[in-house]
């Protein structure tokens, strides 16, 4: 198997805890090249958890993590365990670019600065080329012309976009969103649906942690339902949401569908 040929993000028999707390239980999920891969399943579910192990945000106890077939090098075991090498954990992180609930843009810069910090001190592109692809990222995303504006003068839904194009700029093997429309007003979160089905349609691969089950359904090759840290179920979107096996995941559907 060639590099290419490899999955993007493998996650194997991950477990995770904090302290006593047992949040993964032995998890396994897949990627491959141009597939969306949404996390469903209620609060405490496990579903951010997996992301942040994913980017190496979060330390795991136990189980593997691959990018494009290349295993994470670890050092100690338990809760002692971490990554043993920080240039591996810089080439992954900057490869699965991480769009988060409440945006994290740097107030005191301008969007189009918040865009180009990254690739500037990170990956040490160089200036005009990395502002040439903001700006275009900016225009993808429908905000080019709020390059000059600060993070206070935007709108939640503008700033999620900004968000998403400083990910973009990355340019990026994934893009892993944890809930990224849950702290918008519904008018607002319209905004970021429709950039996220775009970069869908254009084939990226996403691994999207979301309580939006019509986003969920619209957009993923795979949806994965946690529940208390294991998989109940997963499988493709029509066979989730149209014919749910288990009762678990029947009950979180009922519960979830709008009134």
């Amino acid at each position: 198997m060639t590099h290419a040929d490899h999955p993007v993000i493998q996650i194997q028999n991950l477990h995770k805890a904090y302290g006593n707390l047992e949040v993964l239980k032995g998890v396994d999920i897949t990627a491959k090249r141009g597939d969306v891969v949404s996390l469903i399943g209620s609060s405490g579910s496990g579903k951010s958890t997996v992301l942040r192990c994913c980017n190496l945000l979060e330390d795991s106890q136990q189980g593997e993590i691959l990018f494009k077939g290349e295993p994470v090098t670890w050092s100690g075991t338990g809760h002692n365990r971490r990554p043993a090498h920080n240039t591996q954990v810089l080439r992954i992180r900057t490869n699965l670019s991480m769009v988060f609930q409440q945006f994290n843009l740097w107030a005191h810069m301008s969007i189009l600065q918040n865009v180009m910090e990254a690739p500037l001190t990170v990956l040490k592109r160089d200036r005009d080329e990395v502002e040439q692809s903001a700006r275009r990222y900016l225009e993808k995303v429908g905000i080019g012309d709020k390059c000059d504006s600060y993070p206070a003068q935007l709108s939640g839904g503008q700033q999620q976009r900004a968000a998403i194009a400083r990910g973009l700029c990355m340019e990026p093997e994934a893009l892993l969103f944890d809930e990224p429309t849950s702290a918008l007003d519904p008018e607002l979160e319209q905004e970021v649906i429709k950039v996220i089905k775009d970069l869908a349609a254009e084939g990226r691969t996403m691994m999207i942690v979301t309580h939006d089950m019509k986003l969920a359904a619209d957009v993923s090759d795979h949806i994965v339902f946690l529940h208390k840290g294991l998989i109940e179920e997963q499988g493709a979107p029509k066979d989730l949401f149209g014919a749910p096996k288990s009762k678990r995941l029947q009950g979180f559907l009922s519960a979830t569908q709008p009134a």
